[in-house]
């Protein structure tokens, strides 16, 4: 009877027993008549040891090996992995897939490499487990929302990428020939899930966002994943309560199954209380000048500077990771933001702010189709481009609102990475499509 396949992990349950493993082969060590290797699955990392019949294999070698799980000896225990207490004496080697050698070291445990090289090789250095890491966090952090969005009542939907009229206007927007007519890809999935409210009240969607931001920053893509939600009959404290919820949710679920991910990358434990801290955006400035000298209570919106000091405040003066910062500009927000009615200054429009940075933007909705169509004409926009979108609030549109998180950033802020293209799985940015762009030239 030919034996099943056993994941590393899984090892450590069968002291005693022969097992096969399927593996890749992370790392190779030759100490004499012994050879020991690492061998590396999807559930981690398990040693194998043996002779002659392991010299042959080189990293990223895909193998299937059949051995006996048994202890190690007590000197040679590494309590930084669940197997460490365990090895499988090599009987048989079978090399499935060989590899070539790859073009950097995989066998460190940082992956120190600059980010032309780390992107040039994305097949490669995504093999390495540090990296990988990162994706699973980004797996829990997308679990995390979408148990909070069932939690607050809403269906999933799901939404085209392509449009006949951009999101929010402006030039930041792809342009395609789709069929010999002029089309975008979408800034955002937020028309769609309005235009979805009166159909099922309470929405989230999970999407791909397109923005030809003309810039290289650490903290912007050009295509990034967002995860909406969207609410009927909401006033605005409501929003504020539902959005600080669904922040807290899904932290304190990449918290829960992602402690030691967290913990390998040096990351404090989550300060969430009860209460989020709110500030209005004005505030949010004062404080910043008291606090530093540096007056920027005429700007239009907050710096990412400002948005650093002002989570500083949050955690010292309410130890908490997050704040919540509302009423942006109305002029500085999309034309569907609804003005405060108090002072049409100001929007009913808030960000939350998580360690330094803002991971989530939304508003109350303006769900008067007059004054819709008034705003879009007064932003030089044509009603026309957004026909469909207008006929949702032409024919009964409740009081409503919602926010978006990015992937990406919160990624990003939760694991602490210096560059937003390290939480992007394949980022696209102004000079990379897979490949950089500039080398498309030289070709």
């Amino acid at each position: 009877m030919s034996l099943s396949r056993t994941l590393a992990i899984d090892t450590v349950k069968k002291i005693g027993d022969k097992v096969k493993v399927s593996s890749w082969v992370a790392t190779r060590r030759d100490h004499g008549k012994l050879v020991f290797v690492d061998l590396l699955d999807r559930s981690g990392i398990v040693q194998a040891v043996g002779g002659e019949e392991l010299s042959l294999l080189k990293p990223q070698y895909v193998v299937e090996i059949v051995g006996e799980v048994r202890n190690r000896p007590v000197a040679m225990i590494n309590k930084k992995i669940p197997t460490g207490e365990i090895e499988i004496a090599v009987e048989k080697v079978k090399i499935v897939s060989k590899a070539e050698e790859m073009p950097f070291d995989m066998g460190a445990e940082e992956l120190n490499l600059e980010l032309p090289t780390l992107f040039d090789f994305r097949s490669l250095t995504l093999r390495h487990p540090k990296v990988k890491k990162i994706f699973e966090v980004q797996a829990a952090v997308m679990e995390g929302f979408r148990r909070a969005a069932q939690k607050l009542g809403c269906i999933e939907i799901f939404v085209p990428t392509v449009s006949i009229s951009s999101t929010e206007g402006g030039a930041e927007v792809f342009s395609v020939n789709y069929y010999g007519h002029k089309a975008f890809m979408n800034q955002s999935p937020q028309l769609y899930k309005q235009m979805l409210v009166p159909t099922f009240e309470r929405v989230f969607t999970i999407s791909h966002a397109y923005r030809a931001e003309p810039s290289v920053t650490t903290r912007h893509l050009s295509e990034s994943v967002q995860l909406d939600c969207e609410f009927a009959f909401v006033d605005f404290e409501t929003l504020l309560d539902y959005l600080e919820e669904a922040g807290k949710e899904t932290l304190k679920y990449v918290e829960k199954n992602c402690k030691e991910i967290l913990a390998g990358f040096g990351m404090p434990k989550l300060k969430i209380n009860e209460k989020v801290p709110r500030l209005t955006m004005r505030e949010a400035q004062k404080i910043i000048f008291k606090r530093t000298g540096v007056d920027h209570t005429q700007e239009k919106d907050l710096g990412s500077e400002d948005e650093r000091e002002i989570c500083r405040w949050a955690l010292e003066e309410k130890q908490s990771d997050l704040v919540t910062i509302t009423h942006y500009p109305t002029a500085k927000r999309a034309f569907y933001t609804l003005p405060d009615p108090k002072d049409s200054e100001y929007s009913l429009s808030y960000d939350l702010l998580f360690r330094g940075m803002e991971i989530l933007s939304g508003s109350q909705r303006v769900s008067d189709y007059q004054d819709l169509v008034k705003i879009i004409k007064a932003r030089k926009m044509n009603p026309e481009d957004f026909e469909m979108y207008l006929q949702a609030f032409k024919y009964g549109m409740p009081p409503e609102g919602g926010f978006s998180f990015g992937l990406e950033r919160v990624t990003m802020q939760i694991l602490g990475l210096k560059n937003i293209r390290e939480a992007s799985l394949f980022p696209r940015d102004m000079e990379r499509v897979d490949v950089r762009l500039s080398t498309l030239n030289e070709k």
